[in-house]
């Protein structure tokens, strides 16, 4: 019962994010554009966690939630990157953790997040396979590239 309210709620999430994308695709405010990646990046951290907890032996190890929790960030991080569009930096909206390196570093931003996006995919298809050493292997390596966008582009 609690997974389904969980699933519901975030599949309503993921449904509300891409109402938002489509109704503002057009000519979104700075201030929509924060709110859409910082909805993005909350549905990532609500499904990254528990894989950590699990890696990190906090709480029983479940290969079939790895795998489900693991296609979400795949999934998000895929739609990531629609959230930093021109204009929805530091300069022009005050609630943001982005820093302005992000649009003048573009290309280094870009490699980026199609690094977590590659990483993010290994993880989804290494928890199909259930192998707990694989898993942690892999939820290591995607780790590795969330921290190293954060500290190049995300303020303390």
């Amino acid at each position: 019962m609690k997974n389904n309210f969980l699933r519901i709620s975030l599949i309503g999430s993921i449904l509300g994010v891409s109402l938002l994308t489509v109704a503002h695709a057009a000519d979104p405010k700075p201030e929509e554009v924060v709110d859409y990646r910082q909805s993005v990046y909350t549905v990532i951290g609500w499904n990254f966690k528990p894989i950590g907890a699990m890696v990190k032996g906090e709480i029983p190890f479940d290969a079939a939630a790895v795998a489900r929790h693991a296609q979400y960030v795949e999934l998000m991080s895929k739609a990531a990157l629609e959230g930093f569009s021109k204009g929805s930096g530091p300069d022009a909206v005050k609630d943001t953790e982005a820093k302005a390196e992000i649009w003048t570093n573009w290309d280094k931003f870009e490699t980026a997040m199609k690094n977590f996006q590659q990483e993010a995919a290994k993880l989804t298809e290494t928890a199909k396979g259930g192998d707990e050493a694989a898993i942690k292997a892999q939820f290591g390596k995607t780790a590795e590239t969330c921290k190293a966008c954060h500290k190049e582009f995300r303020k303390d």
